[in-house]
């Protein structure tokens, strides 16, 4: 949903002309999908390559990095002391920035011992979980079952190729956090997306930032560390970030989530290119119920009533 002030600067840096001359291209319909599947990835070519950083500093030091060099590129992109913080308001974004930072350290801790597409599929199961529980309709239960599926998959019971139960663990508390954030930023949703994710990530901060000090110490501060903690947050933080602004703009949010969606499939492609991740046939098949189940609770979810919408927007 965009802003009064956005769309002010955007006219004033001649942005809005460009997104004219965008909009009125025969490609213009491509764009925000581009922008998606951009944005899925470089998410999964920063983390890729965030793995290669775990011998050197650990996923704490890493994940340090990542949080830490996002929170100033947010924050000096948005400047979020220009808005009113109300008690309450701070209260919500405290606990909404909290939660997203040890979101991005379990991720990461479990990247270090189970493969970054299965991480993914798991994470998922968080933001699924809020979406089923906001319906009580015959055809949520199916994609409960195809999400639950995904997961004995993975697990031992199945038979399948025996994954690192702590990483499991790890990347199920990830879910957990996620599905955390979405209710906190839902209730965070009155205020300007730059204002909460700006300030949400400082917090993030002081989760992530003083367990990677404690456990790399003086090693983040080595000149080419600090510059690939800086090339990760980037690409797997202010590209994705930026290009998914851009699509929500273009994009119903139902089409938006059905994109979204593939994110672990493409997780698990870029690691077999980049990392030489190899998966199971069976494993495949779990992230593929996943992202079949993440799919079809985007496509099948309750849409507003025309006029409900048209206050929205």
């Amino acid at each position: 949903m965009g802003c009064p002030q956005a769309a002010t600067k955007a006219l004033r840096d001649g942005v809005a002309p460009y997104t004219m001359r965008m909009q009125t291209s025969r490609f213009a319909p491509l764009w925000p999908v581009l922008a998606v599947l951009g944005s899925v990835t470089s998410l999964a070519i920063g983390t890729s390559y965030a793995k290669h950083l775990f011998p050197l500093i650990g996923a704490q030091g890493t994940s340090a990095l990542r949080v830490g060099f996002s929170a100033l590129f947010l924050l000096a992109l948005w400047r979020p002391w220009r808005w009113h913080t109300s008690r309450a308001d701070g209260a919500t974004i405290l606990r909404y920035g909290l939660t997203l930072g040890l979101m991005n350290l379990l991720f990461y801790m479990a990247l270090r011992t189970i493969p970054f597409g299965i991480a993914v599929a798991i994470e998922f199961t968080g933001p699924l979980t809020v979406a089923m529980l906001s319906s009580r309709r015959p055809v949520d239960f199916v994609w409960v079952g195809c999400a639950v599926a995904g997961l004995l998959l993975l697990l031992p019971l199945s038979g399948g190729p025996a994954l690192d139960m702590t990483g499991v663990l790890y990347a199920l508390g990830a879910a957990a956090c996620w599905a955390l954030y979405i209710v906190f930023g839902k209730r965070a949703g009155h205020l300007h997306a730059g204002h909460t994710v700006s300030l949400g990530l400082v917090a993030a901060s002081l989760v992530v930032v003083p367990v990677g000090v404690a456990h790399a110490g003086v090693a983040l501060l080595q000149p080419s560390i600090l510059l690939a903690g800086l090339l990760v947050a980037v690409v797997s933080s202010a590209i994705p970030m930026s290009l998914e602004m851009m699509a929500l703009k273009r994009l119903p949010k139902e089409t938006f989530g059905i994109l979204i969606s593939m994110e672990p499939a493409v997780a698990a492609l870029w690691a077999l290119l980049l990392l030489h991740e190899q998966l199971s046939g069976l494993q495949w098949l779990a992230i593929g119920c996943t992202v079949l189940a993440s799919v079809g609770s985007a496509a099948t979810a309750r849409r507003p009533p025309p006029a409900a919408a048209a206050v929205v927007t």
